[in-house]
């Protein structure tokens, strides 16, 4: 599954790579309400919270709505300024309609309203529908999405002061060091984005983005299959410190297109592609197929050798052992007549990360 930016007849210079504090700050809020998608952070976020006035607390809890399961689409702006406040008015020149229905998107597989669809401000339908979604989130997201269409004024005003305080709070230490991460970054992709092209920037930014080989698609390995376009406004990669594993993508119509992904560390693992996840889930999804693996685990067996432990035909164990082998999950070495098998522990051992990051992605 697959998200497909299509960027044909896109200028190379309209492909931007730029930092954001509103994005960060948004990533760190996500860190703050989901905690355990970023065990690496567990102690940033545990501190922060203990530092936390009770009236920020409890604000940040009834906004988590805008960054918990699915980031609003505004938080991760399309054109990144240099400071918080500005991007901050960047939001506020956004019309009431198109904030609120980003806003009441409740996770990341609700399905982003089209800008043609009526407005849960003005249409009842859509407003029913609306709470219908955030009821299901709880009783806290519920109170905001009520709050937001009856006085979309007061409530985003209220959001813009939550997190200015956020800023005293915590952000501004928190970009300060990570601002130079991010800057290292930058100068790397616009670098290779200069001398080498799209497709090498996009190699830099992670396994799960790539060129197309026509060159008119970027495709981001997700849980979907969805489809935006750049157009004129070109794509916008920001780089983060503090939304890893996560590769975020705004793509709803009517919106630029946005990938914000985590920085390098300073060893990274490629990351396995959801096909490859896929293929090893379907692989050990068979009984025959975990009996041939449990016994490869204890040393290297041919295929006739498998056969007879297991009384299967080798024609049948060939097919599974194929299987086994597209997944990534086998290796085969001859010895002079014979070829033995042998387990790829490493793959095997990783599936449990790998999985993780193909959901978390």
């Amino acid at each position: 599954m697959t998200l497909r930016i299509d960027i044909g007849g896109l200028p190379s210079e309209r492909l931007r790579f730029a930092a954001s504090p509103l994005a960060e700050l948004t990533a760190m809020l996500h860190v703050l309400a989901e905690p355990g998608h970023h065990p690496q952070l567990a102690d940033w976020a545990a501190g922060v919270w203990a530092g936390l006035r009770p009236e920020l607390a409890e604000r940040l809890r009834e906004a988590e709505f805008l960054w918990r399961s699915s980031q609003a689409d505004f938080l991760i702006p399309a054109r990144p300024r240099p400071t918080l406040a500005e991007e901050l008015d960047d939001v506020d020149r956004i019309d009431d309609e198109t904030y609120a229905t980003a806003a009441l998107v409740t996770t990341c597989g609700t399905r982003r309203a089209h800008p043609a669809a009526p407005s849960p401000l003005t249409d009842a339908t859509a407003r029913e529908r609306a709470l219908d979604l955030a009821q299901a989130r709880g009783a806290r997201q519920e109170a905001f999405a009520e709050r937001l269409l009856g006085d979309p004024a007061a409530v985003r005003a209220r959001v813009r002061r939550t997190l200015e305080h956020c800023a005293e709070a915590f952000f501004d230490a928190a970009w300060a060091e990570a601002a130079v991460h991010l800057a290292t970054d930058l100068r790397l992709k616009n670098d290779l984005l200069k001398r080498q092209g799209i497709g090498a920037a996009l190699a830099s930014v992670s396994g799960a983005v790539t060129l197309a080989p026509d060159g008119d698609c970027i495709i981001v390995d997700k849980l979907q299959d969805k489809a935006t376009a750049a157009h004129g406004a070109g794509v916008t990669f920001i780089p983060s410190v503090f939304n890893r594993p996560h590769l975020v993508v705004v793509h709803t119509p009517g919106w630029p297109p946005v990938v914000q992904y985590p920085v390098a560390e300073p060893s990274p693992a490629e990351p396995a592609s959801l096909e490859t996840v896929t293929l090893r889930l379907e692989a050990l999804a068979h009984p025959v197929r975990l009996r041939l693996l449990r016994t490869l685990a204890r040393g290297p067996h041919t295929t006739g050798e498998l056969a007879h432990t297991w009384e299967l035909s080798p024609p049948e164990v060939s097919r599974h052992l194929a299987v086994l082998r597209r997944a990534d999950l086998l290796s085969a070495r001859r010895h002079g007549r014979y070829v033995r098998y042998t387990l790829n522990l490493p793959g095997l051992t990783a599936l449990g990360t790998d999985l993780l990051a193909a959901v978390l992605r």
